[in-house]
């Protein structure tokens, strides 16, 4: 008994680091794409609609994947079978 919540937890906290990796990594991300596409609009003010579209397509797939990784985490958080061992 004592086995099942041991891994349960382990599930439950893993989950946890894991959306919390997922959302530090696209905060991380996201705030390069902004800083380079800013330093790239102040070299050269003339292609700035060309870096801000590119900025846009790079930021939403960054979002999709942290998306899809607390997805994953929830799906993980869920299958901890927590009642099971009571």
């Amino acid at each position: 008994m004592f086995a099942i919540l041991l891994t349960a937890g382990y599930a439950l906290m893993g989950a946890g680091i894991g959306a919390g990796l997922v959302a530090i990594g696209a905060g991380l991300g996201i705030g390069k794409i902004g800083a380079s596409a800013m330093e790239g609009m102040a070299r050269q003010p003339e292609a700035a609609g060309k870096l801000q579209s590119g900025m846009l397509i790079i930021a939403a797939l960054i979002e999709v994947i942290a998306l899809f990784g607390v997805v994953v985490c929830f799906l993980l958080a869920n299958n901890a079978d927590i009642t099971g061992a009571l």
